[in-house]
């Protein structure tokens, strides 16, 4: 299908204008092809401008850079026949058409030089294959073979040739068909959703960080939870994430059942991306449970019980992490801390809310303390809104406790008034484990109330402890 899209304001962009002047200079035809153009008809912002040229497009964008003039930063991939051209927020990928071809155990293609067409029939979906022309005889004319603007209108992802061949050739696809998805809200294809079932164990070859870059999209999502959903359904779940796929199902005994994990965490999940919750606390929704699994076991009296699953899901998630390739650093420490402490709130509410409790939370979530909290509202996904509004209540109530003793006993983050060199000192002691008891006993009188977060009070303590051990 060919189109004009000169009525359309967005395509009179003066920098689009450019790069056709100086692909007509050259003689060669140049188009803008894939997200841009998608995202136009979305209305959406987008700053992913590539370019598709018949012909060099390494040339076009030197000449494209010199154009720009200062400031203008052209970085040259000759491997990949490819360039960029980067000033200020502006950044322009160029690339020669092409055409692939692949062989069974890669997913990188061998590459030659091709036509638009081949070009086109390349693409991974029909909606990423539409070309704009920027030359100017033909500036803003619409090509688009495979009827992108019809499954825009259809909210479908599908490939424009056949799925089958399309995901055995590159197996990311598959995780980009349904990372697309969840991101603009669209369903897949009959065709193409039955093609990454059959496809689902050519997904091995892929490296696990292009995988994650495809899960952290998800999760970065408006509602996450499609995306794990469609893995699941397709088969590519238990591929890339079995812990995970383990949380699915319930089990019913004695007529007594529990609810499924899986889902209940997902709906966990979309309530934390809900509330604005950043990446990594996602993250922490999503593994909050996790543990649960190894944890189940059946009491005659109480039922199903899932004891510790929060200490065991914390134990879990380094290897989950390195397994996955994601980054073990602070972001992997703040996971697992989330995880470990996601009971520790509602057990308080269940509980007398103690100034003791409340301060220990605190010292141990530190600064995490109010991502902890939004996660541990979000887990609330109870069906009887009379109990969700009861609970949602008594973490206000937690919440303001909280505050007062904040702002009163300075305990978030706090260091023991009195350190261990200054123990030693005091006692003529060598570092040794009775320096560490006596710290931790300023740090419990302090958590528990029996003094003030106070340098003197400490020292009064301290004394205190040392002459019963007799140290003085």
């Amino acid at each position: 299908m060919q189109t004009n899209l000169l009525n359309n304001k967005q395509i009179e962009n003066p920098v689009l204008r450019m790069v056709g002047e100086e692909a007509d200079r050259l003689g060669l035809e140049c188009y803008v092809i894939g997200g841009w153009v998608r995202d136009l008809f979305l209305h959406r912002p987008s700053d992913d401008i590539d370019i598709v040229v018949v012909g060099s497009g390494i040339l076009l964008a030197e000449t494209v850079a010199k154009r720009l003039g200062k400031g203008a930063r052209l970085s040259v991939f000759k491997t990949y026949g490819t360039a960029q051209v980067k000033k200020g927020d502006l950044e322009l990928e160029f690339v020669g058409a092409r055409r692939e071809s692949y062989q069974h155990d890669s997913r990188n293609p061998i590459v030659e030089d091709g036509t638009l067409q081949e070009d086109q029939n390349r693409r991974d979906f029909t909606i990423n294959a539409m070309a704009i022309c920027l030359n100017k005889a033909r500036y803003g004319e619409l090509l688009d073979p495979f009827d992108g603007i019809g499954d825009l209108e259809r909210c479908i992802i599908r490939t424009p040739l056949d799925p089958d061949i399309t995901f055995s050739d590159d197996p990311l696809r598959m995780m980009r068909a349904i990372r697309f998805a969840t991101q603009l809200g669209f369903n897949l294809d009959g065709e193409t959703f039955d093609a990454i079932e059959r496809n689902k164990q050519r997904i091995e070859i892929i490296t696990r960080e292009r995988i994650d870059e495809e899960l952290n999209k998800i999760m970065l999502s408006r509602r996450p939870s499609e995306g794990w959903i469609l893995l699941d359904k397709t088969g590519l779940l238990p591929l890339i994430f079995p812990e995970l796929a383990a949380l699915k199902g319930i089990e019913v005994k004695d007529g007594r059942g529990h609810k499924d994990v899986f889902y209940h965490t997902l709906k966990v999940l979309d309530n934390v991306a809900e509330s604005g919750g950043g990446l990594w606390l996602r993250w922490a929704a999503l593994l909050h449970d996790i543990g649960k699994p190894r944890s189940k076991a059946w009491d005659p009296q109480a039922g199903w019980t899932f004891r510790n699953h929060n200490y065991i899901g914390a134990k879990m998630v380094p290897k989950i992490f390195a397994k996955m390739k994601m980054p073990l650093n602070e972001k992997m420490e703040y996971v697992k801390k989330m995880v470990d402490l996601h009971m520790r709130p509602i057990n308080l509410i269940e509980d007398t809310v103690t100034d003791s409790a409340v301060r220990r939370l605190l010292f141990e979530a530190g600064d995490d303390i109010d991502d902890l909290m939004l996660l541990c509202d979000a887990d609330i996904t109870s069906r009887n809104e009379e109990k969700k509004a009861r609970y949602h209540q008594n973490y206000q109530l937690v919440r303001q406790k909280m505050v007062e003793l904040e702002e009163r006993d300075r305990i978030r983050n706090f260091q023991p008034p009195i350190m261990g060199d200054e123990i030693m000192e005091m006692f003529h002691l060598e570092p040794c484990s009775l320096v560490g008891e006596l710290k931790a006993a300023i740090k419990d009188a302090i958590l528990d109330g029996i003094i003030p977060n106070e340098y003197n009070a400490a020292k009064e303590y301290l004394m205190k402890i040392a002459e019963e051990k007799g140290l003085r």
